[in-house]
């Protein structure tokens, strides 16, 4: 087994599962049937972005303009097998430009990830960055 086949498996290993996103368990009565769980994986931002089949732009809220407010808000996000945007968290940032990041972040699509040929959820993380000066 070489270093990269031992990070994929680890990474398996350590990557929180929603609840929301299992499938439910099948019913007992029914025959033997195989249990379909969606994978998930953790990919670095860049890696997503590289992804990134449709970005919305957030519109930068009057209020922050107004009080000349600026910086990052990171987006804990993840993709569906669809490559669209199943769960958002903020992690940190400007509270009134973290409203305009999600609202913008909801709407963007990424191509479907596959691992092994099989489509996967990601689990990543989107960096939004308000400047005045562009």
């Amino acid at each position: 087994m070489n270093l990269a086949q031992l990070l994929l498996i680890l990474c398996f290993a350590w990557t929180p599962r929603s609840i929301a996103t299992q499938d439910p368990p099948a019913p007992a009565s029914s025959p033997a049937a195989p249990a379909q769980v969606t994978k998930r994986v953790k990919v670095g931002g860049n890696v997503a972005k590289s992804m990134l089949k449709r970005k919305v732009t957030p519109q930068y809220p009057r209020e922050a303009r107004d009080a000349r407010t600026q910086g990052t808000v990171r987006l804990h996000v993840v993709l569906s097998t669809s490559g669209k945007v199943q769960q958002l968290d903020i992690v940190f940032g400007d509270p009134v430009l973290a409203e305009a990041a999600v609202s913008a972040v909801r709407k963007w699509e990424y191509k479907p990830f596959r691992l092994n040929g099989e489509p996967v959820e990601v689990d990543t993380t989107v960096d939004v960055v308000f400047s005045l000066v562009q």
